[in-house]
């Protein structure tokens, strides 16, 4: 809701890329020069190989009032999404380059807010965030996914444990954004004495939960930081 989708020029190579575009009211085009002829801010959403080959493609057409990636003085912003983007509830990091402003921060955290969360931090930030949130989502489904087993197990019909399993994930998620505490603080909340929930964490802790999700998060950052280097 913060730009027409008439004002919108999305590139892709193919069609089935600009498909979902299209669907949504935007223009499409399979020149990227011809998004930057036509206009200001630009979003370069390409795998990290893939950039060179656009960069070098797009570079004739970047002037000093784009809002994007190359020649000295050029306004960079370096954004990391997720996936829950799609459905407006991502979680976005983004870092600025040495040519960009607090007005093209502040621009872009604007338009990204109503895709979920957008928070502006150091550049070395930007691979740490790809191992907790990027890569993150499918450490969350994979234990979603095991929840909803466990269930199954116990003789639950699959559907729905995975749909409770799914809203037992949203409303966790809810509660630490709206009520500001700490994880522990709210797992205490759960327990009570020799009930339900403190046999079950035993478990997990047993298992050594908590150092293996640690133990992915540093995998993926350093993967991260490796990718960046080549």
């Amino acid at each position: 809701g913060k730009v027409p989708a008439s004002s919108i020029l999305a590139s892709a190579p193919s069609d089935k890329n600009l498909d979902t575009w299209r669907e949504s009211g935007c223009r499409t085009t399979h020149c990227n020069l011809e998004v930057l002829q036509e206009s200001t801010l630009v979003f370069l959403a390409t795998k990290p190989h893939v950039l060179p080959g656009v960069l070098q493609e797009i570079r004739p057409a970047v002037g000093p009032h784009h809002i994007i990636l190359l020649p000295a003085g050029t306004k960079v912003l370096r954004l990391m999404p997720n996936l829950p983007c799609v459905v407006q509830a991502g979680a976005m990091v983004f870092a600025r380059g040495s040519g960009a402003g607090d007005g093209e921060a502040a621009l872009l955290k604007s338009l990204l807010s109503s895709c979920g969360l957008c928070e502006e931090v150091p550049e070395s930030y930007i691979n740490i965030h790809t191992g907790l949130s990027g890569s993150g989502v499918a450490y969350v489904y994979l234990f979603a996914e095991a929840l909803a087993e466990g269930a199954v197990k116990m003789g639950m019909p699959g559907g729905l444990a995975s749909r409770i399993a799914a809203q037992t994930l949203l409303g966790a998620a809810k509660m630490m954004l709206e009520t500001g505490e700490h994880p522990a603080k709210l797992r205490g909340d759960v327990c009570t004495p020799g009930g339900t929930t403190i046999h079950a964490l035993h478990q997990l802790e047993k298992g050594a939960l908590r150092a293996t999700v640690m133990n992915a998060v540093e995998a993926a950052t350093n993967r991260a930081c490796d990718v960046a280097e080549d």
